[in-house]
């Protein structure tokens, strides 16, 4: 592949709903380079993007991939993402390293969910979009409905370049709103001019109108010289047509089916002609953005980066501008899906893969040490999905933790901490097909078998009276015997966790034996007596005792304080507490209703509203045992429209009935685990 002009550049994100067709769309483009001599399938697993096995087994895009196609002297670099909200991150991450979206609507299904997400996403971003009406050829296809829905869905000024001749088994040419001229599709995917049919004439001449008006509208020359009733030549239209694509003021609208590759060299021509190219920053110090990172079992770790400015040469030493880091570069390649192919440079605007950086990883920005440049990071969706999880067979703890350190350096999107209260690990992703995905990728990648487990809540326990309680530890078996005595008062204490006082009078208690009174207490506080669970906003007060001059030790007072700690707690009126998570949900207003019915059901409290635009924010505080499947539910109640951010609060005081139950559940969890 040669090396390209930063002009000659095309740095496209192809987005769209899961199954709009976006991978048979990039095949369709490599089928016309001549770089494949056959289209391949998604449903054979044989396209040259959807290459991983996880992709070939789940018959839908995973990770975002790169596919340069040469076309009219100039390189597309086409980045096919994935059309599931689990993987929203490699969106996030193409976008960012995009110059324009294309977004890719089902002829039939017309805008569904993923697209109006996206399409926000891109519009936060400022960058400009095109919209290809895709599967013109099938069943129910219609244009004009899919129009109508895109218009009425997203927000923009959208402009029909194509107005398709047919639909569904009669698709079979369009008209080209710009040359105002008819086309036939043949075979090969090229075309033959037809005469424009009757009923589309007037379509044609209401969308030239428009496309004019929008391309006045990118010029304040143009736009006054069209105020003033002028004609507007062919140079000016297309001047200013130019402009407002490239400011996102104008949408321009194509159509055609990527399967019967009919409309995708037209649509390739457009793209070459009208999408925009990357700033040149050719002469400034290098910078680029690692914005993806793929651990190859046979090449190695790949970081997949975008040139922003300078140019990145092979045989140079790079600085990770990032972690102040100096990096070696192993290779430089160009990639097509799992094709690759060195290269000595790779010029301002472009995309390749470096291979096998130690300390790189998605998000670091790459430069000269010299003149260190540090870009704008991606900001990655949270997780809010989690289980639990551990290795099949004992003993492999060791291999599981390198597997979650690898594939921890792919993906972004996926957290994983281990509780100390719960003492499991937790894997925290997306959603079901995320961590089902990534669960997979253990074993297949590197050899470790996981099993999930329910994640458990983190209950506390405390105690709601005061009491005064004896602990005595006597022990004689010859010699030297075990003699340790003291007094507690246990209270609660609202200030903190835990606090230890002594009002110890007249040496009843020895000075140097204090301490181990207050540790036996800590260590008995582990292990709660309801359930289990740890005590805490609890103060203890060691206020009397006695002890024997040759028999008392550390370890005596130490068990004693246990002793009477775990005596004084069941005396003193214990309670379960439970997490409670501060929670904002944010969905269209239309669904808010439901939000605060399903938050009345979970316990919740809400908190308050604020309205934004579409959307409306939803506080509340939720007890978080309610709230570790949110992510399924809130996609069920707004059909994947909504999201939401979840921290921890505090702790409350579990209702008695169900505090009843969790005792009885961690009690009988306790005996299975002992037998």
């Amino acid at each position: 592949m040669k090396t390209y002009q930063t002009n000659q550049l095309r740095n496209i994100g192809v987005v769209a709903h899961g199954g709009a067709g976006k991978t048979s769309l990039v095949e369709a483009m490599l089928f016309n380079t001549g770089v494949i001599n056959r289209l391949g399938r998604v449903e054979d697993g044989t396209t040259t993007s959807d290459y991983h096995p996880e992709e070939i087994k789940k018959q839908v895009t995973i990770h975002t991939s790169l596919i340069p196609c040469e076309w009219n002297n100039t390189k597309l670099n086409m980045l096919d993402t994935p059309g599931f909200s689990d993987f929203i991150s490699d969106v996030k991450g193409a976008l960012r390293v995009a110059d324009g979206s294309m977004f890719v609507v089902c002829a039939v299904a017309g805008v569904e969910v993923q697209t109006e997400i996206i399409w926000n996403m891109a519009i936060d971003a400022e960058m400009p979009r095109f919209i290809f009406i895709n599967k013109m050829d099938r069943e129910n296809a219609n244009f004009d409905k899919v129009l109508g829905e895109v218009e009425n869905s997203l927000t923009g000024n959208f402009v029909p370049v194509q107005i398709p001749v047919g639909a569904a088994e009669t698709f079979r040419g369009y008209v080209d709103v710009i040359t105002q001229k008819a086309f036939q599709y043949n075979d090969n995917g090229e075309v033959a001019e037809i005469p424009v049919p009757d009923d589309l004439a007037d379509t044609l001449e209401t969308y030239r109108e428009k496309l004019i008006e929008a391309s006045a509208e990118a010029n304040d020359e143009i736009l006054m010289k069209y105020l003033e009733g002028e004609e507007l030549t062919e140079q000016e239209i297309m001047e200013g047509f130019k402009a407002g694509i490239a400011s996102g003021k104008v949408i321009p609208v194509l159509c055609g089916s990527a399967t019967k590759n009919m409309g995708i060299k037209q649509l390739m021509d457009f793209l070459a002609d009208y999408f925009p190219a990357p700033e040149d920053k050719s002469g400034e110090p290098l910078s680029a953005l690692v914005f993806k990172t793929l651990v190859d079992p046979f090449v190695g770790k790949m970081n997949f980066i975008r040139v922003f400015s300078g140019t990145l040469k092979a045989d140079s030493p790079l600085y990770n501008a990032t972690k102040e880091k100096a990096e070696k570069i192993g290779q430089v390649m160009y990639v097509r899906g799992k094709h690759q192919e060195t290269t000595t440079q790779v010029p301002c605007g472009d995309i390749a893969v470096l291979v096998k950086l130690q300390d790189t990883n998605t998000n670091d920005t790459l430069s000269s040490k010299e003149k260190p440049v540090k870009l704008e990071s991606i900001f990655f969706p949270i997780p809010t999905f989690s289980v639990a999880i551990e290795p099949k067979a004992k003993g492999d703890e060791d291999k599981l933790g390198n597997a979650i350190s690898r594939v921890l350096e792919e993906d972004p999107a996926l957290r994983v901490e281990k509780n100390v209260e719960t003492h499991q690990t937790l894997l925290t992703g997306m959603g079901e097909m995320h961590l089902d995905i990534t669960i997979d990728k253990f074993k297949r990648k590197f050899g470790v078998d996981v099993i999930t487990r329910e994640v458990r809540v983190p209950y506390r326990e405390t105690i709601r009276g005061t009491v005064k309680v004896e602990g005595k530890h006597k022990k004689q078996t010859g010699g030297h015997g075990q003699y340790g005595h003291c007094w507690l008062r246990l209270e609660p204490y609202a200030d903190g966790d835990f606090t230890f006082d002594e009002e110890i009078f007249g040496g009843s208690v020895p000075k140097q034996y204090i301490p181990a009174v207050e540790k036996g207490v800590r260590e008995a506080m582990v292990d709660g007596i309801l359930a289990g669970y740890p005590v805490t906003n609890v103060k203890v007060v060691l206020y009397d005792g006695s002890y024997h001059n040759v028999d008392s030790s550390e370890m005596a007072f130490k068990i004693a304080a246990a002793q009477a700690f775990k005596k004084g707690a069941q005396q003193a009126k214990p309670v379960l507490l439970e997490p409670i998570a501060n929670v904002e949900v944010v969905v269209p207003e239309n669904f808010m209703g439901d939000i605060i019915s399903d938050f009345n059901t979970k316990r919740g409290r809400i908190l308050g509203m604020e309205p934004g635009g579409k959307f409306t924010a939803v506080k509340a505080q939720v007890p978080m045992s309610e709230m570790y499947r949110y992510s399924i539910d809130l996609k069920s109640m707004t059909q994947g429209r909504g999201s939401f951010t979840m921290e921890f609060s505090h702790y409350e005081e579990v209702p008695a009935m169900l505090a009843d139950k969790i005792v009885e559940k961690a009690r009988a969890d306790k005996e299975a685990a002992e037998k």
